[in-house]
């Protein structure tokens, strides 16, 4: 009885009336919107300062390097695989998918228990643990130690929930769009400087494939930039929650049984999709056995949450707004999304269009400059008009505009695929910075840190969920590869003797080797060059089928998001700064 009393003690004293008198609500529901907007011009109105902003700037120095990272595992995927992994790209989904993995298993359990020992050292120690993965990866030198150095950093995006909920609860709850914005403006930079760093050291090293060093010795740097930063400038005062418990009543109230099923079983169930087709098939142990005891450990997490444990990772307080299932929906869908743009665009430009790292990175990044601008927009329109519904709705249909496009290119789409990143980055914008906000402002203000992690992991899970199927449908094509250059090639004279190792050298990239295969001509290497590309491109159009197919779902699903006008109010829910910095005495007493 102690304890729930000081967890209700924790908790802002208007969500709290609001779930003691919920016929009160009902009724505030009801009012007219003049009234709403009488209220809201009554609110006092806090005054920020530097202390503010610069806690939320070093919140976004920690995104910006983050994306800077996830982007450089998805662009340099093909160089690191050529350096060390002798040019097969088959473990190369790993690096993304680490992250990805990373991010979906770690953000609840970070999530929760910052909730219990404060946001900052959470943040400070994780970010600069992505700096000693970054280095592992810089000086790999094989691809077991990349992945390895990608593990580690995977660890500091257990805390991007909390980047998220930081950038939201420290301003106005009406002005959350706008934090949601700059993280997202954050999120763009750090993607255009991946992309840019990353075609730069390729283009101007000594040896090509060795770029990718410099790009994440950088890395390592930017990484203990932002701890720093974050360590100066995030330094909030303790929450009653903190100084409530003792340690022992801090791990007690952890979801340790709930952390178990959730790490196992995403872990399990992630390995188990990467390897189908890759190199396993379905009917394989390695497959059916690890896929099959992953879901079941999935399953058993969500009957655990529902009828045994009420307050964990998945709080029963957090789905009293269908807003919220509507927004972890969506972003699960977002995620399927991101991650593959982020792993299969430069991808198929690389192979299919350009053979300069320079441009490739280049056509991404016009997504990523959209995307800053359409964050911008979103994050200004949300909190002008208090809407969120028809935007999302809008995001997902120029979502599946670009997977639509995309699915109908090929190699002869040079020019065209140059123009498709514009609807990426218009989507991309809209949709993270309106769904992130429409789940912490669904929920109550004491669960905001748990909300943003169960929804930064669906997202994440998403994107695991996402590149191991991708991963196979690619391979399901690439394994016809042999197959299609030995049918375009042989009809023109090539020996019989000399298929074998002109395939080998054309799908490991070892065009110097080319010349000096037996019988091999000008028209030849065309023709297997051109069955090259047109088996890849059968795949890509695959993932771009699949990618498609999953945002018209949310597209669907966010039909029926309710609004939340009254919610964006001028309260601000875990201030940095004390209440007489931000409120005169006349608004302090009206305040209160």
């Amino acid at each position: 009885m102690a304890d729930t009393a000081r967890e209700a003690g924790s908790s802002p004293g208007t969500a709290s009336q609001r779930d003691q008198h919920p016929e009160k609500g009902t009724a505030q529901s009801s009012q007219t919107a003049a009234s709403d907007t009488s209220s809201s011009r009554s609110e006092p109105r806090p005054h920020l300062h530097a202390k503010t902003f610069l806690a939320v700037f070093a919140i976004c120095v920690i995104y910006f390097v983050q994306i800077y990272n996830v982007v450089g595992s998805g662009a340099q995927t093909n160089t690191i695989a050529i350096t060390l992994g002798n040019g097969s790209t088959a473990d190369g989904v790993w690096l993304s998918s680490s992250i990805a993995i990373g991010t979906a298993v770690l953000s609840p359990i970070f999530s929760q228990a910052a909730d219990y020992w404060g946001r900052r050292w959470f943040l400070v120690l994780s970010t600069f643990i992505g700096a000693v993965g970054s280095i592992i990866v810089a000086r790999a030198t094989s691809m077991n130690m990349v992945i390895a150095g990608f593990a580690i950093t995977s660890i500091s995006y257990g805390a991007q929930p909390l980047l998220h909920a930081v950038s939201s609860e420290v301003l106005p709850r009406r002005y959350r769009s706008w934090g949601q914005a700059a993280d997202l403006i954050a999120n763009g930079l750090g993607g255009i400087t991946a992309l840019l760093c990353s075609g730069a050291f390729s283009r101007t090293s000594n040896v090509p494939s060795e770029g990718f060093r410099k790009f994440w010795y950088l890395g390592t740097g930017l990484f203990v930039l932002a701890t720093v930063l974050c360590f100066v400038f995030y330094n909030p005062p303790q929450t009653e929650r903190e100084r409530s418990f003792s340690f022992s009543e801090k791990l007690g109230k952890l979801d340790w049984v709930g952390y178990f099923l959730l790490t196992s079983g995403i872990v399990l169930f992630c390995i188990g999709l990467s390897w189908s087709e890759n190199p396993f098939p379905w009917s394989n142990a390695h497959v059916s056995a690890t896929f099959g005891v992953g879901m079941a450990l999935i399953i058993a997490l969500a009957v655990y949450e529902t009828f045994f444990k009420k307050d964990g990772m998945f709080h029963h307080g957090l789905f009293k707004s269908r807003n919220f299932p509507i927004a972890l929906v969506c972003l699960f869908c977002e995620g399927l999304a991101f991650f593959s743009a982020n792993n299969y665009f430069a991808f198929q430009v690389g192979i299919l269009y350009e053979t300069d790292a320079l441009l490739v990175a280049t056509r991404y990044s016009v997504a990523i400059i959209v995307s800053i601008f359409s964050a911008a927009a979103a994050g200004m329109y949300c909190a002008h008009y208090k809407r969120v519904r028809w935007i999302t709705v809008a995001s997902f249909c120029v979502f599946t505009a670009f997977f639509a496009c995309m699915a109908t290119s090929g190699v002869g789409f040079d020019t065209e695929v140059w123009g498709y990143p514009v609807l990426l980055g218009t989507a991309l914008g809209m949709s993270l910075c309106v769904l992130v906000t429409i789940a912490q402002l669904s929920t109550p203000p004491e669960l905001i840190a748990i909300a943003t992690g169960l929804v930064i992991g669906l997202r994440s899970l998403g994107g695991s969920v996402g590149l191991a199927i991708y991963n196979a449908l690619l391979n399901g094509a690439l394994n016809h590869l042999g197959d299609n250059i030995a049918q375009a090639v042989l009809p023109l004279g090539l020996p019989p003797q000399s298929v074998g190792p002109l395939i080998g050298a054309l799908a490991d990239h070892h065009e110097e080797l080319i010349p000096k295969i037996e019988g091999v001509t000008p028209q030849i290497i065309e023709a297997g060059v051109y069955a090259l590309k047109e088996t890849f491109a059968t795949g890509f159009r695959r993932v771009w089928t699949a990618a498609s197919c999953f945002v018209a779902v949310a597209a669907i699903a966010a039909c029926f998001l309710k609004e939340e006008g009254k919610e964006f109010t001028m309260r601000i829910d875990n201030p940095i700064e004390k209440e007489e910095e931000l409120y005169s005495d006349v608004e302090r007493a009206h305040h209160a």
